[in-house]
């Protein structure tokens, strides 16, 4: 009898070990809920036999870098709806967003600011021999920038331009390269990397830099996103000189992808 008792209470104590496992097992086997990063452009995925693009700045850079430490979902989002606060928290498209801001915006914004520490404006390259001086010059001419600038409608509303949108940079600098547009309007640290190229000297005119904003993390108050864990990587990126280097290795892809591509001579 004895014999029976204890057998039946080593028995009851290894189901109740199991049943405390089980909760945990759970916790360790259960895939983590993705994070949504919103952004206002996020770059179609790479079709097989498609040219190789880059970006519009680095943005996607940046969230492709982040996704290898938190589990990342991006979607397109618009930034005057994080910044006029249209969305209701509890319908907040994401849990984080990822957008250039003005010293004006971040004032604006309900929740926890985190500046990348990659800044920059918009700038115009032309030809060195162009007749386009300033940004009101290019009324009535045709200016080329890509889908990921978020300036689609801007450059005809505020100085009358007949815009071409291309899929990237490197396809607006190859029409501005060949002649099929009179300038070409992108991210302005992007544009001061390219002219550091020999081979760009030719197309180095420009006009000034308008609209300078600071590439930030924005988490709201009502996120439960991990501020600690972007602070801890945006702090990661500042130290360690990547911002510059990822703008360099951006802009020498983006100027071998249009190197590739020109199949005439630099129109003269």
């Amino acid at each position: 009898m004895k014999r029976g008792r204890a057998r039946a209470r080593r028995w009851g104590l290894a189901m109740a070990l199991l049943a405390a496992m089980l909760p945990l097992t759970d916790r360790v086997t259960a895939e983590p809920a993705p994070v949504v990063l919103g952004m206002h452009y996020v770059a179609p995925p790479h079709v097989p036999g498609a040219k190789v693009r880059t970006p519009e700045g680095l943005a996607p850079v940046l969230a492709e870098r982040l996704a290898k430490a938190l589990p990342l979902r991006t979607r397109v989002v618009s930034p005057d709806a994080v910044l006029t606060q249209k969305e209701k928290a509890e319908k907040a498209p994401a849990d984080l967003y990822l957008l250039p801001l003005s010293a004006e915006d971040a004032r604006r914004v309900k929740g926890h600011v985190i500046p990348t520490g990659y800044r920059a404006g918009i700038m115009a390259i032309m030809r060195t021999d162009t007749d386009i001086h300033a940004w009101e010059d290019l009324r009535d001419r045709t200016v080329c920038l890509a889908e990921g600038s978020g300036l689609t409608g801007q450059l005809a509303a505020r100085h009358g331009a007949r815009e071409i949108v291309t899929r990237a940079p490197a396809d607006a600098l190859l029409k501005l390269r060949i002649g099929e547009c009179d300038a070409s309007v992108h991210d302005s640290t992007l544009l001061e990397a390219l002219l550091q190229f020999p081979e760009w000297q030719k197309f180095s005119a420009r006009l000034p830099v308008l609209d300078e904003r600071d590439l930030s993390f924005i988490v709201p108050d009502s996120s439960a996103a991990p501020t600690e864990v972007l602070q801890h990587h945006v702090q990661a990126w500042q130290e360690g000189g990547v911002l510059a280097q990822l703008t360099e290795q951006a802009a020498r892809d983006i100027a071998f992808e249009v190197y590739m591509d020109q199949e005439v001579p630099d129109c003269h």
